[in-house]
Order: C-alpha cells, then sequence, then structure tokens
C-alpha cells in the first residue's frame, strides 16, 4: 500500500512531525526539558507509519520519552538527516521509490552524511527479498525485520536495544572530542611555553613510549623527532631509572594522576637536573590513555 493511497496533493501526509506538533502548540521546548529520542520512520507506507507510531506510544528509555519523525521516501529521509543532527534511530522501508532505495539509504548516511551514531533497522514487505545475512554483513545496519514478523514485544525490543547502543556510541563520541579538545589545549600551552623558556616536554602512550618531543629536548639529546617516536625513555635517559624512583612515580600518576619531583638524566649532552611534573590524561574509563612530561634545567646540560 502507497502513501498516495491515503492522501491527496493538497494534503501530502497523514500526520506531521511529533517536533512540529510540539512547536506549534507550545511555541518551543522548555529549556530544562529533556529531550526525548527522536525516531525518524521511513516508509512510503502511511499505515506503516501509524502503526510504529501507536505500538511505540508509550515507550521510554532512560527517562526520556520517544518523538517521531516521519519520511515517505529516501530523499525525503535524507533531507531530515541533514537538518536534525541528533536522530537516535531510523525505522527504514528496504522498497520504496526503488526495490533498493533504502539500502541506498543505509549506505548514504554512513558514506555521505557521514553520521555513524544513528541507528538504523531495516523493515521490508517482500519476504525473501534479500537474504538477511548478507544485508546484515553488507550495510552498517542493527537489525533487519521482515514486517509480517515484527510484532510490537519485538518493536519494542530492537527499538530499546537500537537506542541504547546510539546512547552508548553519543556518550563515547562526547568523551573522544572532549579528550582532543583537551589535548589541544594543552599542545597550545606547551607550543606557547616553549617558545619563551628553556623547557622540556615529552608526551608518552600509556606504554611509555614516545608520541611526541619539543624542540627544546629533541636539541639537548641530539635527535630528530622522527628518531625519538615511538621508542621508550631510554632513548633520552641513557640509564635505568632507581627503583624507587620509577615506583614513587608510577603510584603517584596511579593515585594522583600526576607527579611532580626532580630527576637527574644522562643526556646526550651530558648530565642534567631536571625539574619535573607528569601528567596523566585517562580515558572515559580512568585508565590512563597518555602522560605529558614538562620539566626544566636546574643544573647543567653539559
Amino acid at each position: 500500500m502507497q502513501a498516495s493511497d491515503h492522501a491527496t496533493a493538497d494534503d501530502p501526509h497523514l500526520f506531521a512531525d511529533d517536533d512540529d506538533d510540539e512547536a506549534s502548540a507550545t511555541g518551543s521546548v522548555a529549556a530544562d526539558e529533556t529531550p526525548p529520542w527522536r525516531i525518524l520512520i521511513v516508509d512510503d507506507d502511511v499505515d506503516v507509519h501509524v502503526v510504529t507510531k501507536f505500538a511505540l506510544s508509550n515507550a521510554n528509555f532512560q527517562g526520556r520519552r520517544l518523538s517521531f519523525l516521519h519520511a515517505y521516501s529516501a530523499k525525503e529521509a535524507l533531507d531530515k538527516l541533514r537538518d536534525i543532527p541528533d536522530i537516535a534511530l531510523i525505522l527504514l522501508d528496504v522498497m520504496m521509490e526503488t526495490s533498493d532505495a533504502g539500502l541506498r539509504l543505509a549506505r548514504q548516511v554512513r558514506n555521505e552524511l557521514h553520521n555513524d551514531l544513528v541507528r538504523v533497522v531495516l523493515r521490508t514487505g517482500q519476504p525473501g527479498q534479500e537474504l538477511e545475512h548478507s544485508i546484515i554483513v553488507d550495510y552498517d545496519v542493527s537489525d533487519f525485520w521482515s514486517k509480517a514478523d515484527l510484532t510490537t514485544r519485538k518493536l519494542y525490543t530492537t527499538v530499546i536495544a537500537s537506542l541504547r547502543a546510539y546512547a552508548t556510541l553519543a556518550a563515547a563520541a562526547r568523551a573522544r572530542a572532549a579528550a582532543y579538545a583537551e589535548l589541544e589545549r594543552a599542545q597550545q600551552v606547551i607550543a606557547a611555553v616553549d617558545r619563551h623558556a628553556l623547557v622540556l616536554v615529552l608526551t608518552l602512550d600509556r606504554e611509555g613510549r614516545i608520541v611526541e618531543p619539543n624542540s627544546t629536548l629533541c636539541r639537548l639529546v641530539g635527535m630528530q623527532p622522527e628518531q625519538l617516536r615511538g621508542r621508550d625513555l631510554h632513548a633520552v635517559h641513557r640509564e635505568a631509572f632507581p627503583p624507587d624512583l620509577t615506583n614513587e612515580i608510577m603510584t603517584a600518576l596511579a593515585a594522583d594522576a600526576s607527579w611532580d619531583g626532580e630527576l637527574h638524566v644522562m643526556l646526550a649532552s651530558g648530565a642534567c637536573d631536571l625539574r619535573c611534573s607528569v601528567l596523566a590524561f585517562e580515558d572515559a574509563g580512568g585508565a590512563a590513555r597518555h602522560y605529558v612530561a614538562v620539566a626544566t634545567p636546574i643544573g647543567p646540560a653539559g
């Protein structure tokens, strides 16, 4: 059954998006109101929109209700996805304008819009149209259902599972963006200090391998940055650190994500005493992601 069976040219769709209804009724969403999970129903059969919305009308996840957006073609859906960045789930019909319109849209979402967060659940009214396994393998979708098999209970379970996956991915994306912003700010500070003082700066990965040395450190050790990247600290300090000092540093980093103290190091340019601070930058799980060591010489370097 096509959408044209239910609508006229003057009234192309049976009902508006939930967001449009709310805006017209209230003028705006309250600032302190928890935003809903936005679900985009994409199907050229109006009955599917009606039944889907009715089946999920009382659904709630993590204290947030569901809000429904409606598209009746792949092109219309693509436009909505461009305009509304926080759509969490697409319930997507495979066959619309063409027999593979839904599949092409699923690929456009990932490859053209570069939206890796939104979850996609494919639905088809054509049993046996495509092998389910090949679609799951070839397309980045969360699930694939025949409409005849998708009962209200299964639909509810599929939607909640998809929203949970979206919430997890969105939280990880926010944490990653915050980490990159934090690292960029640290690098800007380091670059500013590096231009005005004799400061040694060293970024290490969680295994203690050198990620990025600054120019002052490279000059003191007599090596180029590319010669140091990927190597451990023995490339800078030619002797082993005393075990008690190593334990002190690691204990402080584990407890407070920082250590301050003095180090006596053997550089290529000679012995040098350093006043050093080491900071641990943690990931969302609290594990050290990388370390940044900043040091200033307090004794001669050869």
